[in-house]
């Protein structure tokens, strides 16, 4: 193995327990003093209905992390599967699972088991389930072909390796299937102290 691969797999590591460590600070402790818009304010910013966010459990809102609004442009449809990937404390699977209805399915992955387990404790708190899985975002564990549509929130950019998150996207789409996503881009190259600081890159 080279030195910058060495070096590259050594940041991922330290990245993914950062990721880690803050989300579920968010989670747990939503009033603490974050530098990034969380819970209702910044869903009410970025679009969310109020009666989503009213008939949502508010464990769920609270714990929202997101950098914007997939709902605006993914036309759920009842009966589709959905692929909520970093799918944090729930609020977006929970969604989703209102636009698919009984019929339809969502999946969640996440990095951290714990967000798992609290996602499916805020959807079964509504009425519905999802499905969720430990996973990194370049390497999804679910098969091929098996989601009619992927949505996504703010995490692709916490990827060292975003291309191969854009692959493992088209892989597991059905054909014909859709993704609908926000992020942050950034439209200059990173200065190398930003890419070295993960508490920079993971929130």
């Amino acid at each position: 193995m080279t030195d910058a691969v060495e070096t590259q797999a050594s940041l991922e590591a330290v990245l993914k327990d950062e990721i880690i460590r803050m989300y579920e600070e968010v989670a747990e402790n939503p009033e603490g003093d974050f530098h990034f818009f969380h819970g209702r304010e910044a869903a009410e910013l970025f679009g969310y209905e109020a009666d989503w966010l009213d008939r949502a459990p508010a464990g769920a809102v609270a714990s929202f992390a997101g950098v914007g609004n997939p709902h605006l442009r993914s036309d759920l449809q009842e009966g589709e599967t959905v692929l909520d990937l970093g799918s944090g404390a729930g609020l977006d699977a929970i969604i989703a699972s209102w636009g698919v209805g009984p019929t339809g399915k969502v999946i969640g992955v996440d990095l951290n088991p714990s967000m798992c387990l609290k996602a499916q404790e805020h959807a079964a708190a509504t009425g519905t389930t999802m499905e969720c899985h430990e996973g990194r975002m370049e390497d999804i564990p679910i098969p091929d072909e098996t989601v009619d549509v992927v949505i996504s929130n703010g995490v692709i950019n916490l990827s060292f390796r975003k291309r191969k998150v854009v692959e493992e996207m088209f892989r597991v789409l059905k054909p014909g299937g859709r993704i609908s996503i926000t992020d942050i881009v950034s439209a200059k190259q990173l200065s190398q102290s930003i890419v070295n600081d993960p508490k920079l890159w993971a929130s």
